[in-house]
């Protein structure tokens, strides 16, 4: 992809199934994840969306707001939801985006320029409450993503920025320390703040506490 972790994202002016909306600025103070799928009427991508909704609320609780993409037409979009809440009994809610003339996705690499016919790739962009790129995956299309990982994703993101301690693998059911949380290499304490704050030292590069 063009864009690269630790980017800001690019301001744009998009179409979406909610009207015009203005990214990153519509979002300020928040936190988005922007997704695009190869397209509307598809079953893996069908099956996303139903995903994505059903976690939407969690996304919500933690300050995160959804939004999709693909080269489709905003008309496309609403006959697709309006399948969907028919056939499936889930109303789609988020904003999709109109990028039929693949401009959007040509700018932040979601599609390969030398298919014929090409469509755009699962990617997803987490972006911050700084407008700042914090993690980029991409998907084959034979693929369907794992909504709860990228739930997880950015609840440990969060967690770094806000408290300065880092989720380990597989975090909150990490193999070593369960749902605790690691300090930074190098942090100082006490005998004193080691007890009171529960930290376990291995070593001066590996400690762990519990998350407050």
């Amino acid at each position: 992809m063009k864009l690269l972790v630790r980017d800001k994202f690019p301001e744009m002016k998009v179409k979406t199934t909610k009207g015009d909306i203005n990214l990153p600025n519509d979002y300020k103070g928040k936190w988005f994840v922007f997704f695009s799928h190869p397209a509307d009427f598809t079953p893996v991508c069908t099956t996303e969306f139903v995903a994505f909704q059903k976690r939407m609320e969690m996304f919500k609780k933690i300050n995160t707001e959804l939004i999709g993409l693909s080269v489709d037409t905003v008309e496309e979009h609403f006959a697709w939801i309006k399948w969907i809440k028919g056939n499936i009994g889930v109303d789609i809610e988020f904003p999709i985006i109109d990028d039929s003339d693949k401009k959007i996705s040509k700018e932040l690499g979601m599609i390969r320029e030398d298919e014929e016919d090409s469509t755009t790739a699962r990617s997803v962009v987490i972006v911050d409450f700084k407008a700042t790129v914090r993690t980029i995956l991409e998907y084959p299309k034979e693929l369907g993503r794992n909504m709860d990982e990228i739930l997880r994703i950015v609840k440990g993101l969060q967690v770094a920025s806000g408290k300065h301690l880092f989720p380990p693998a597989n975090w909150p059911n990490n193999e070593i320390m369960g749902d605790k949380v690691l300090l930074p290499a190098g942090t100082k304490f006490t005998e004193e703040e080691a007890k009171e704050q529960g930290i376990c030292k291995l070593s001066d590069w590996f400690m762990y506490k519990n998350l407050d």
